[in-house]
């Protein structure tokens, strides 16, 4: 960093930038500072140079942070970048590919040096440090650094176009921006009292809350990828160096030399970002969850999250969006779309949780679409190899679920979205399925993981809430969709008759002996697995009360597994919804007496098909109509401020940070 460095590890040696953190004041007219930031460098996206390059800035921002407070030549340094900013958007214009890429050198030796000062101080500390020197001469008073230049940055990323050569400026901002805020990193408690969290909230930001919003979406929409690495020539025999060579070609050599990361070539550089190729658009997704779940303050709502609540389409004229507060128009089928081909990544499947929740507009224009596998195949697959996954991803795409069965035409129409081949699925080949059997298969496969493995009862709680509120839609039910549901009934009784047991053995163990420990425990485990038997059978009844005549599958598994039944028929949690299973499988059975022996399957299915037609729905006793709503915690922020952050930390594009001094997650739960 700095001229005439060529390795990370030659940062140490470096002159210009031992002049910048040692103890002389440098003027910010000096022309140090054109030498300073006169670099050719690629930011770095893989984990393995990001921690090179912070292990190498360290031992240089800790001397910094001795002397600084003499010298001001942080202060020194964000100024020349803010000074430079308000002429981007005019050299961006005309091309001026030498002021941008200075631009971005000072940016980025200025995110690089915060990161440690944030680390290693609270913020009244870093407020000093950027306070210690008066402004230049012939100017008056005292400016609030920080706040300008998060200002400043916000401005950047809104006003700067995203082409080629401004990629990288723009992606240094928005990190930027994450540096700043990531003080609840180390902090956890900072939370409405920081300083950063007034600017960013209340301070000048506040008016620019929904265009910093919208640009960041659109950045999460348009997936630029990441141009080639550019490699600049410098005239240094010019004032100021002029710019003699664009692109990387290999012939930079003997005038400024290119910083590369522990001696990697441009081919690392292209690998790198072979493996992030879209940086810009993953760090704008980032900050944008970071900002939509900072916290409500005392007398204020979060305006980044009520901007995400409230936008609306760009073809909605129903009321402009300048009539609300934030408010904002964006185009919802390149929103729809980005959604569909992102959701492998934690953070596109929190972004849509988070659209799906709390934005009535877009949630409307999602259960709109004709579409709707497209956004529903990846959120099953990501259950679906749940073995894969992390915890957070699972739950967030199985409440996304739980959101899209709140909709009753959502629960029609994915019974008529016929698919074919799916490949992923790999328990069973499945030629022809409809969406809505195949949403019931990877519901009751992460029901029967989370049994033998997580046990998580929310997991539980909410798969079969999903399936609950599809039930009394069921339609055409694979065949081999109605024998998981009666398999996992199967395995539930085996599993209830177990603990029954164990419960049993307890009591016998415990007379005649003052320890009775282990009794609550059977008793409690007993008490949960016929609560999730209960529900098994309303979702049944659901069914079979509803739309009995649209699902001879299901009937005909039932009939084939109907000894599973016979044990709850008399018990008492489930004497009522054991009425209607007893009377269709009487019904039927009676049915197929009557029919004659050894009848084929073909045989068994059309018998039961004019049954269905034959069977009085009088018969049937009535039950409440299974629905489900997904509600929050009371405190959503404990768990979505911490899981965000996690996110930041494993996925952030170009970011290390050493897990030393972190508070808001512990490392096994990141």
């Amino acid at each position: 960093m700095g001229a005439n460095t060529s390795l990370v590890t030659d940062l140490s040696d470096n002159q210009s930038l031992r002049t910048l953190i040692g103890t002389e004041s440098i003027s910010e007219n000096d022309p140090f500072w054109n030498q300073l930031i006169s670099f050719t460098f690629i930011s770095p996206t893989s984990s393995g140079n990001s921690k090179l390059l912070e292990e190498a800035v360290l031992p240089l921002a800790k001397i910094l942070i001795e002397n600084n407070p003499r010298t001001g030549n942080l202060g020194a340094l964000i100024r020349i970048f803010l000074g430079r900013t308000k002429e981007l958007k005019i050299s961006t214009e005309c091309q001026d590919q030498l002021f941008i890429w200075q631009a971005h050198n000072a940016l980025f030796m200025i995110r690089c040096l915060l990161k440690v000062f944030i680390r290693e101080m609270c913020e009244v500390d870093l407020h000093f440090q950027l306070s210690c020197r008066e402004r230049a001469p012939g100017t008056c008073g005292r400016e609030d650094l920080l706040e300008e230049l998060m200002c400043n940055l916000v401005h950047l990323i809104m006003e700067v176009p995203l082409l080629d050569i401004t990629y990288s400026i723009l992606f240094e901002a928005v990190t930027t921006l994450l540096v700043l805020l990531s003080y609840q990193l180390f902090h956890k408690d900072i939370i409405r009292d920081s300083l950063i969290y007034q600017h960013i909230m209340k301070g000048k930001c506040l008016e620019l809350t929904s265009r910093l919003v919208k640009t960041l979406l659109y950045n999460f929409i348009r997936q630029e990828k990441c141009p080639p690495p550019a490699t600049y020539i410098f005239d240094n025999q010019s004032d100021g160096g002029g710019l003699l060579y664009g692109l990387a070609s290999g012939v930079a050599t003997g005038l400024w030399n290119v910083f590369t990361l522990g001696g990697a070539t441009g081919g690392k550089a292209v690998l790198d970002q072979e493996q992030n190729p879209l940086p810009l658009s993953n760090q704008s997704l980032m900050l944008l969850l970071v900002l939509a779940n900072l916290t409500d303050g005392p007398d204020w709502p979060n305006p980044y999250r009520q901007a995400v609540t409230c936008f609306r389409n760009t073809q909605d004229t129903s009321s402009p969006a300048s009539e609300q507060l934030h408010s904002f128009q964006i185009n919802f089928n390149s929103l729809y779309t980005a959604l569909c081909e992102q959701q492998r990544s934690d953070q596109a499947t929190l972004l849509l949780y988070t659209l799906l929740h709390q934005n009535t507009n877009m949630r409307t224009y999602m259960l709109s679409r004709t579409d709707m596998e497209n956004l529903v195949m990846p959120i099953l697959e990501i259950l679906y190899h749940v073995e894969e996954r992390n915890s957070h991803h699972v739950y967030m795409a199985l409440i996304i679920l739980l959101i899209l069965t709140e909709d009753d035409t959502f629960n029609r129409s994915i019974h008529e979205v016929v698919l074919k081949n799916i490949t992923w699925y790999t328990e069973r080949t499945l030629t022809e399925i409809s969406l809505g059997s195949l949403l019931i298969l990877v519901v009751i496969r992460t029901i029967q993981f989370n049994m033998t493995r997580t046990r998580d009862k929310y997991l539980h709680t909410n798969c079969l809430a999903a399936l609950a509120n599809m039930s009394a839609q069921f339609r055409c039910l694979h065949q081999y969709a109605a024998q998981r549901i009666i398999s996992l009934f199967a395995l539930l009784s085996k599993k209830h008759n177990k603990v029954l047991e164990q419960a049993t053995q307890s009591l016998r163990g415990t007379r005649g002996s003052d320890d009775s420990d282990a009794l609550p425990d059977y008793a409690q485990d007993l008490n949960v697995i016929e609560e999730v038997i209960r529900m098994m059978l309303e979702i049944i009844n659901s069914c079979l009360s509803n739309s009995l005549h649209h699902n001879p599958n299901l009937v005909y598994a039932l009939l084939y597994k109907r000894e599973l039944f016979e044990q709850f028929r008399m018990h008492p949690s489930f004497q009522d919804i054991m009425q209607n299973l007893d009377m269709v499988i009487g019904f039927f059975s009676q049915r197929l007496e009557q029919a004659g022996t050894d009848l084929s399957v073909e045989r068994v299915q059309e018998v039961i098909m004019k049954g269905a037609q034959a069977l009085p729905k009088d018969r049937l006793k009535k039950f409440p109509d299974l629905k489900f709503k997904y509600v929050e915690e009371d405190q959503p922020e404990d768990f979505f401020i911490p899981y965000v952050w996690s996110l930041v930390f494993n996925s952030g594009v170009g970011l290390h940070w050493h897990p030393q001094g972190i508070e808001l997650f512990s490392m096994d739960s990141s």
